[in-house]
């Protein structure tokens, strides 16, 4: 910043994710009534190929409305209620756990027994080999939603009341008028494409060290548009305020800063190196102590 202050002015609200969350809300109610007369066969194919991916795509929506980047900070509530809202497609509620847990990740990045993005040990200890940690990749929706309640367990908050009421109100709505195949198709496409899935190697690209020393690492592939940027992840740690759609705009303005890291060229190459490469697996992040910041 005391070399590029013009980055400060990639901050604040970006003016088009409202609109783009919201148009993808309605395609995933659309896509809910077009295939509650299909054969199981095609509700799951659509739910991988198609629903899933605006799913997976509407949780990295979350993380950056986590950041209150859709009507800026000073309209916190406001972010929080739309997070509600584009957690509707993906059929469980999620958004303000996230939220609570995400500020903990970038606060105490690494930090033991606060960042709940960090396997536990028996993760480490079991899935490695090639055939454990594929399934572990399946698994991994069911990791990131149960690891908090034993790594780091919190308070309920009334948000979290909020979004699971509103969230279990919908599917039932979704339920009576359409039946079951529309609730199986938004929830097996949110689990599919947060397993196995290209879209879903980023999580295993942003933090697991490929490299000793290294243990953030951005992508600059195609998937990105599908992603809210969420491949700038070093960019992104440096300014969680700038939204993704501009986070590009800082790699182009330092570009000293980042041109000589390491950054990943494949998320489908990053989930192959993972099962395979018997040097990596769920053991290989970085775990450090943290010290308990002062709550303000």
């Amino acid at each position: 910043l005391a070399k590029y202050p013009e980055i400060k002015t990639l901050m604040g609200p970006d003016p088009h994710l409202k609109w783009i969350v919201s148009g993808m809300v309605f395609m995933q109610f659309l896509a809910c009534y077009l295939v509650k007369d299909l054969p199981w066969k095609w509700v799951f194919f659509w739910a991988y190929t198609f629903g899933g991916c605006i799913n997976h795509s509407l949780t990295l929506a979350i993380h950056d409305i986590s950041h209150n980047v859709a009507f800026g900070n000073k309209q916190a509530k406001w972010n929080r209620w739309f997070a509600v809202f584009a957690n509707l497609p993906i059929g469980i509620p999620y958004s303000a756990s996230f939220k609570k847990y995400h500020i903990d990740h970038h606060r105490y990045l690494g930090g033991d027994s606060l960042d709940v993005d960090i396997p536990t040990d028996f993760e480490g200890w079991f899935f490695c080999t090639p055939l454990r940690k594929l399934l572990w990749l399946f698994l991994q929706p069911l990791f990131y939603s149960l690891r908090p309640l034993y790594v780091n367990p919190k308070a309920i908050t009334r948000m979290e009341i909020f979004n699971a009421l509103v969230q279990f109100s919908v599917d039932l709505i979704i339920y009576y008028f359409w039946g079951l195949k529309p609730i199986i198709y938004l929830i097996a496409g949110t689990i599919l494409c947060m397993g196995v899935h290209p879209i879903s190697g980023h999580f295993i690209a942003e933090h697991y060290m490929f490299l000793k020393g290294y243990e953030t690492y951005s992508y600059y592939g195609p998937l990105n548009w599908l992603t809210f940027n969420v491949g700038y992840h070093m960019e992104h740690h440096d300014f969680p305020s700038i939204p993704g759609c501009r986070l590009p705009m800082v790699k182009k303005i330092a570009a000293e800063y980042y041109d000589n890291l390491p950054y990943h060229q494949s998320w489908i190459r990053v989930l192959w190196d993972f099962v395979f490469d018997d040097s990596i697996g769920p053991y290989s992040r970085v775990k450090r102590l943290c010290k308990l910041a002062k709550e303000s």
